[in-house]
């Protein structure tokens, strides 16, 4: 595609103008208003998936949006949004924290708003019409049937024209939804008890059987209101279990101070900084935008970013991350992001496309939710031919029918993965874990085996220098030790590697002078290469030595770099074999250097495969088998990373290493490795939880509803049943949110 089409339409673009552009592999973003149940959501699914050019679609329940991919015009997108019966608009291309804020804010106050009101109207007008129902003898006092038929027919247009709306436009779509068995039975058993009313109100019916029958005004109007009540207590749950993401959002603050040329403070929004911006943090205010400290020194207070408990210092130089809180020291820093794509920007993004992704164990609910509503129509339909024409009593067939259409529920399958991943995504990030999709959250949840790199990950990944062993090669070309340290240091100046670090920092130690170099190359697992004042370097890393330093295809020195292992690696070592797991040291390192990390972190020699290149260490995730993760920081494990079943990075690894992972944590806490493991199995135990809790409910309450074992009351208890079915599973992922936040405290008191 042209490089015209990769610009998204803001949000301030008209629809027009949208639709003349198209979208490509990368995806398009649009808001979605108007949703109440995953059932919309998932027909508004299949119907963007179904337009011209598609290749993949995702419209999200609980964040009001939809991700499209594909060659297709925003206008058709639209289109296809409006005719679902929804409000949709084109989200902008980068994620903007002020633009989500708003829109989030916006949709969930507004879905509250919604249903609160509908569940006012609904029980409002039922609880006084039943009480005087019964209290009055209902028929005896002519008024009252009339009083029941308006007011359940103010309840049906108020209450129920949102359910009736959306189950017309799926009608017309050649679909079905949830809001086609609400509005199916609301209004059988209101259509029934107006025929039983108008019968009774003619002559030629008064003296008919028609006297005896019951009017289920009451219950049509009671069932949309609770089943708005359990809309709407399902809206405050969401809105509490999507905390996670709030809390990023309100991190970075609206204003800025920037500083002019003529040393002038003015007020700008955060959004519109640019890069080279100077800005004052004052103390106690939050960093508008990732930088560098140019003057001023403080402490500053990143545990909501990173997870990391105390304080750090930061002075000129350092590098600060927007949403940072600053301590008792005046800062001045220099944006080197603009205002929107800041790092809190960043985590805030990949953590709500976590929660709104799909985990491979959610297949299954969708299988059946595709299939559930036009089966519960054939049951009801079923219930009511067989009460008819086998018990002779189309009475109870209605009320059987009418009851197995408000009973089912579709909405508590579809929420019950939606709700946990959300919670968990949301709780890892508070950690400083990122977790990438609700496919990583799953996949975690379920492995047997870790495999861990050792330096960087394990070990600090500050290696010091130790002896440098000359070779008789050196002394023929002339070269001392200070000269092999200057030119390995330059060969290693441009290297990532932890090892290449040390070596640039002993010989800054040492004030060698830097010098250019030129035909630099990483070679993964092996070293790197460079031409040094003309010369041929290679810093090769080894079986045969911690590192071997090659000038002109000759070897002159050999390097003992040593390095220390972390201090909480035992500990994580320690709690992962705790969980049942396998846990395995991989490392391109010698045998010797990788046995003696591994016996101070309580590795056995047998859980340690060393002089590891990169193409072994995919062979031996590939021999590994099925639940595995590999936990790595840097080029030489990306491709592992990325072929295990599973890729856990460090974040201060290389870009490399986190964009080939699925996870990454806390540069400073491979704990955090552990923590993920944990809390991804907490996520995936509710989830089989709710998954069990909505199919149970189904599988009994429908057979009981269809065989009238709900009685006269059914379509009432249906719809209090459905509520119940909605809450409990958002409950218990609220349970879970609660537990796994007691869980983070007690650890910080810790």
């Amino acid at each position: 595609m042209d490089n015209e089409h990769h610009r998204h339409p803001g949000p301030s673009e008209s629809d027009s103008e949208a639709g003349d552009r198209k979208y490509g592999a990368a995806g398009s973003r649009f808001s979605v208003e108007g949703m109440h149940c995953t059932g919309c959501a998932n027909g508004l699914q299949s119907s963007i998936a179904a337009l011209p050019g598609v290749e993949a679609a995702r419209v999200d329940f609980i964040t009001g949006s939809a991700e499209v991919h594909g060659e297709v015009s925003a206008e058709a997108v639209l289109k296809s949004i409006s005719d679902g019966g929804f409000k949709g608009g084109v989200l902008a291309e980068a994620f903007d924290l002020q633009e989500t804020r708003t829109r989030l804010e916006k949709s969930q106050s507004s879905s509250v708003r919604l249903w609160r009101r509908r569940a006012i109207v609904g029980l409002g007008l039922w609880v006084p019409l039943e009480t005087l129902h019964w209290t009055l003898g209902g028929g005896d006092h002519p008024w009252m049937p009339w009083a029941m038929f308006l007011g359940s027919a103010i309840v049906l247009v108020v209450a129920g024209g949102g359910f009736y709306a959306s189950a017309w436009k799926a009608a017309l779509r050649g679909g079905t939804n949830m809001d086609t068995l609400v509005s199916i039975g609301a209004s059988t058993a209101f259509l029934w008890s107006t025929v039983v009313f108008v019968m009774q109100q003619s002559a030629a019916g008064a003296e008919s059987v028609w006297n005896d029958r019951p009017f289920y005004f009451a219950e049509a109007a009671a069932l949309l209101g609770v089943i708005s009540l359990g809309h709407w207590l399902e809206a405050a749950a969401s809105v509490r279990a999507g905390a996670a993401v709030r809390d990023l959002l309100e991190l970075q603050p609206e204003e800025a101070e920037r500083i002019g040329p003529d040393e002038s403070v003015e007020l700008v929004a955060s959004r519109d900084l640019e890069i080279g911006d100077h800005l004052q943090v004052r103390p106690g205010g939050r960093v508008p935008v990732d930088g560098t400290v140019i003057d001023g020194r403080s402490e500053i207070d990143e545990s909501l970013v990173t997870g990391e408990p105390l304080p750090v210092n930061r002075t000129a130089g350092d590098p600060v991350i927007a949403g940072t809180v600053n301590g008792s020291g005046r800062l001045v820093i220099e944006a080197t992001v603009d205002g929107r794509h800041t790092t809190v920007a960043r985590i805030a993004e990949l953590v709500q496309g976590a929660q709104s992704s799909q985990a491979p164990i959610q297949r299954l609910a969708d299988r059946v939710s595709a299939v559930f509503v036009p089966t519960v129509i054939s049951i009801a339909f079923a219930s009511v031919l067989g009460w008819g024409l086998i018990a002779g009593d189309w009475q109870t067939g209605i009320v059987a029918a009418v009851t197995v259409l408000i009973i089912s529920c579709p909405c508590a399958l579809g929420l019950a993965t939606p709700m946990a991943v959300m919670v968990g995504a949301g709780e890892a990030s508070r950690r400083g874990i990122l977790v990438k999709s609700a496919g990583d959250l799953e996949a975690a949840g379920r492995l047997e085996r870790v495999f861990f790199d050792k330096t960087g990950t394990l070990t600090a990944g500050r290696p010091t220098l130790g002896p440098i062993n000359l070779l008789p090669d050196a002394t023929t070309l002339g070269l001392d030790r200070r000269e092999v340290l200057r030119l390995s240091a330059a060969a290693e100046k441009a290297s990532e590697h932890p090892l290449g670090r040390a070596l640039v920092l002993a010989a800054a130690e040492e004030d060698i002078d830097s010098v250019a170099v030129s035909d630099f190359q990483a070679i993964p697992g092996t070293g790197v290469r460079a031409t040094v004042d003309g010369r041929r370097i290679e810093v090769i890393r080894d079986a045969e030595a911690t590192c071997r330093v090659v000038v002109d295809d000759r070897a002159v020195a050999t390097l003992d770099l040593v390095d220390e292992p972390r201090s909480d690696a035992a500990e994580t070592i320690s709690r992962i074999r705790d969980m049942g797991l396998d846990v395995v040291m991989l490392t391109g390192d010698r045998r010797a250097a990788a046995e003696e990390i591994g016996r101070r972190i309580g590795l056995h020699d047998s859980e340690i495969m060393a002089d590891a290149s990169p193409e072994s260490k995919l062979d031996a995730i590939a021999a590994a088998g099925p639940h595995t993760a590999m936990v790595g920081d840097g080029i030489n494990d990306a491709a592992a990373l990325a072929r295990a079943d599973l890729g856990i990075a460090m974040a201060g690894g290389t870009g490399t290493a986190i964009e080939s992972a699925g996870v990454v944590v806390p540069p400073d806490r491979v704990s955090s490795v552990a923590d993920a493991v944990h809390l991804a199995r907490r996520t995936l135990a509710t989830i089989r939880q709710n998954l069990f809790l909505a199919f149970l409910y189904n599988s009994l309450a429908i057979p009981a509803a269809a065989f009238g074992l709900l009685g006269a009351s059914g379509p009432l208890i249906a719809a209090a049943a459905m509520a119940c079915s909605d809450v409990s599973v958002i409950g218990n992922a609220i349970r879970l949110r609660r537990s796994l936040a007691r869980e983070r405290r007690l650890t910080a008191v810790k």
